[in-house]
């Protein structure tokens, strides 16, 4: 049997840029174990399956799979799937309803010139615990950093929009470009805290209209830097804005980040930070896509 797939770069608009992602357009006939299988042999730090099975209250409904595991949600992964599906189908814009392990989710596909733009709704917004004594002490040295390398008034923090990163606040560029994390350190701090994944920002981008870089380590699900990832800058908005870094506005606050300079790969990502009696209480995020290519696993 021949199973279809994608490789699609999220967040770029030209090939070897933003963040592959796998995409099985047709999953008839493939159960968890060939999906877990095949998101291995792509080895995309994610890889989307999509099940053209409509339900209650949604369109479709799409799985995602790291090389070792399934996670609930992932935010350039739905990009690269929606993008594929609206291609597939010739689809020119609209609203489709993406069921996923994190809930049903709004997805946006919005005409861009000759191409598409994709919009995601994430998940509700949850403020974790504030990562403090031993966990922050072994977070920092898995980092490789110190307190001093910490961006002042801001926590070190659990922060979900469906699938928890914890957000590290860096204090310049120059420290964010430098680090070199120990991966195992990383991994069994995952394990004690129930977060497998690790955003260090700093608000120093050195970009005009770009407020924030990024890098995201998450090697206890087999990722050990990802390039562009929705599932960190979209808790990042509503961090930012718990925190007074960015306006709480009720028709929404937006702004664009870029993630994946350390890889060559970098990307850019849109995010939008709805408010209600000033606390965040709806998060979008938002790019392009470019399909690198299609191939047939035989």
């Amino acid at each position: 049997m021949g199973i279809r797939f994608y490789q699609v770069d999220s967040f770029a608009t030209r090939a070897l840029e933003g963040n592959p992602a796998g995409v099985v357009p047709d999953t008839r006939g493939l159960d968890e174990t060939t999906m877990r299988r095949v998101a291995r042999e792509i080895n995309a730090s994610e890889t989307a399956f999509v099940f053209e099975e409509p339900g209650d209250g949604y369109d479709v409904e799409i799985r995602f799979f790291t090389p070792t595991r399934e996670v609930p949600v992932c935010g350039h992964a739905t990009v690269a799937a929606h993008y594929v599906r609206a291609l597939e189908r010739g689809y020119r814009g609209g609203v489709v309803r993406m069921r996923t392990k994190a809930g049903i989710l709004p997805v946006e596909v919005l005409p861009e010139g000759d191409d598409l733009r994709v919009v995601m709704t994430q998940g509700a917004i949850e403020f974790g615990p504030v990562l403090e004594g031993d966990d922050r002490t072994a977070l920092l040295a898995g980092l490789g950093v110190g307190p001093a390398d910490l961006e002042p008034g801001l926590p070190i923090r659990i922060v979900s929009t469906g699938h928890g990163k914890v957000m590290v606040p860096l204090a310049g560029r120059a420290r964010l470009d430098a680090l070199e994390p120990d991966d195992s350190a990383l991994a069994a701090l995952s394990g004690r805290i129930g977060c497998n994944g690790f955003y260090a920002f700093s608000l120093d981008s050195g970009e005009p209209g770009v407020l924030a870089s990024g890098r995201m380590f998450a090697p206890a699900i087999g990722i050990r830097e990802d390039p562009v990832t929705g599932n960190a800058n979209g808790p990042l908005g509503a961090y930012l804005t718990r925190y007074g870094r960015i306006p709480a506005l009720a028709d929404g606050y937006s702004f664009r980040i870029k993630q994946g300079e350390a890889m060559d790969r970098k990307g850019y990502m849109d995010v939008a930070v709805f408010c209600e009696d000033g606390e965040p209480v709806r998060v979008t995020i938002g790019g392009r896509a470019h399909v690198a290519f299609e191939a047939t696993l035989s």
